[in-house]
């Protein structure tokens, strides 16, 4: 792959660490777990968006662009993370929010809408739960234009092709840290959502020659529909980078089962994830994505899904400051050492 023939920025000075989960690994007396540290990525909290917006925004950047405008819900990370790049760059930033099924917006909440205002977001538009807000958003980019200035569009979770090469170089830096250490990954478990994320992996592990399974626990839609999403973003991504790659029915793995009533909305698996993971390990998840992947990850080791003497890598894509957002979730204690 040819990555070093893109614009980049950099936004994170080392190699997120990979670490065995050793607690949690003796809990479920499953396989190895092992997390890739994503959640400690540049920018203001980390996350998986960073390694997309390395891309997105030297795109903006070398476009001449003065305006970055993006949405998602009203937690959203990618905003969050989308605004701190614009930040750094000296861009201005403005955000489409879409209201969730039972979530009104409140200017005074706390988790990512108080990071909004403290880095200084130019303006958020909010719009009802089931908006097209693709369509707000390129409305809000032909007001911008018309107003004189030079805006730079980036989809939800930044989920283009160009990001998702953000993980396509992620793949290459899981292969070169575990080559360095002799660690063997046989099975990734990765957040499946908006889809770059995943796609990314597939292509950049193909593109690397690796033979590593990239399994997508949805949060948001059932595989019906998440599938051919994840399958396309594949195809695209693999022949930007001149990789030679034909879906086959086994190239893209979702699982589905944890999805619960729908996007931003809680279950009972992914307390007990949370719960978990912070009371074995000292690691914080959150409650739209990564909850809800490690309570996929960890019912797949209860049914078996795995050998015992696999390592599993979990992909930490970040959140955690929509926590403080969600607190009364975790009143109810599912899950007790």
């Amino acid at each position: 792959m040819m990555l070093s023939r893109l614009p980049r920025r950099s936004y994170t000075y080392a190699e997120t660490p990979i670490e065995r989960l050793d607690r949690l690994t003796d809990l479920l007396d499953g396989p190895n777990i092992y997390i890739k540290r994503d959640d400690l990525l540049g920018l203001a909290g980390g996350g998986n968006k960073t390694r997309k917006l390395e891309f997105l925004i030297a795109d903006a950047l070398e476009k001449g662009a003065d305006t970055i405008v993006t949405c998602g819900a009203l937690q959203s990370n990618h905003c969050r993370l989308t605004l701190a790049a614009a930040v750094k760059e000296g861009l201005k930033c403005q955000l489409v929010l879409e209201e969730g099924p039972s979530t009104s917006y409140d200017a005074d909440a706390n988790g990512n809408n108080l990071l909004y205002n403290l880095l200084g977001v130019e303006h958020i538009k909010v719009v009802e739960n089931g908006t097209n807000v693709i369509e707000e958003m390129n409305i809000l980019g032909e007001e911008l234009i018309a107003s004189g200035r030079k805006p730079y569009l980036i989809p939800i979770g930044g989920s283009n092709v160009l990001g998702s090469v953000g993980y396509a170089a992620c793949a290459q830096e899981i292969l070169h840290q575990t080559f360095k250490s002799g660690l063997v990954i046989d099975h990734v478990v990765v957040a499946s959502g908006s889809g770059g994320t995943q796609a990314g992996l597939i292509a950049g592990f193909h593109g690397n020659s690796a033979s590593v399974k990239v399994s997508g626990i949805n949060v948001s839609r059932s595989n019906e529909h998440q599938i051919p999403v994840i399958q396309d973003l594949v195809q695209k991504t693999a022949k930007f980078l001149n990789v030679p790659f034909t879906i086959s029915e086994d190239s893209v793995n979702c699982y589905d089962d944890y999805v619960g009533g729908g996007y931003t909305i809680p279950t009972d698996g992914m307390i007990e994830a949370v719960q978990m993971l912070a009371r074995t390990e000292g690691i914080l998840l959150d409650a739209v994505y990564t909850g809800k992947v490690m309570a996929g990850l960890i019912d797949l080791v209860r049914q078996g899904k795995f050998a015992k003497d696999e390592n599993v890598l979990f992909i930490h894509t970040g959140g955690s400051p929509s926590l403080y957002a969600n607190h009364t979730l975790f009143n109810k204690d599912l899950f007790k050492i």
